[in-house]
């Protein structure tokens, strides 16, 4: 391979994931959702370090607006979804970690839960195995914003 080449497809490499079209590039999976499309209604795909990277930021970037309330955060180089909520009590916040974790097994991705306190609760997701965000995080995420949690809530104080 010339040097021009084996440049490009380093760059293209480490950028994959900038092209939302595409189903794969050089080998490796890219994210394929449409403008359009509505995340809660696709499934998470297996995830294989092998034939799968990390998204570029620009393109989570792209994807962060279809799941409101859900940051995206950088740690140590690892982009990252983060949502936090204020439960009712202790036990609130359990039930809580139930609703998402039944979505989660279903889906077959796994975020990180976080109960802080007696009432608060953080998740962040990132995809474990490659080391930082795909498709299936924006997937679970919309999916766990699709969840009826109102009623484990504190209600927020009026101004």
């Amino acid at each position: 391979m010339s040097g021009s080449s084996t440049q490009v497809t380093g760059i293209v490499q480490n950028h994959v994931g900038l092209l939302p079209n595409r189903n794969s590039l050089y080998g490796f999976r890219t994210f394929c959702t449409s403008d359009s499309e509505d995340l809660s209604t696709k499934k998470c795909v297996p995830c294989n370090s092998k034939d799968i990277r990390p998204m570029a930021e620009e393109s989570a970037r792209h994807l962060i607006p279809k799941v409101e309330g859900w940051d995206l955060v950088n740690e140590g180089g690892i982009l990252k979804l983060n949502q936090s909520w204020k439960v009712k009590s202790f036990t609130k916040g359990l039930e809580l970690f139930t609703l998402v974790a039944d979505v989660a097994e279903a889906e077959g991705h796994h975020p990180d839960l976080h109960l802080v306190g007696w009432n608060n609760v953080k998740i962040e997701m990132w995809t474990h195995a490659v080391g930082g965000l795909t498709e299936n995080d924006f997937i679970l995420a919309a999916k766990i914003n699709a969840l009826d949690l109102h009623h484990l809530l504190r209600k927020k104080v009026s101004a």
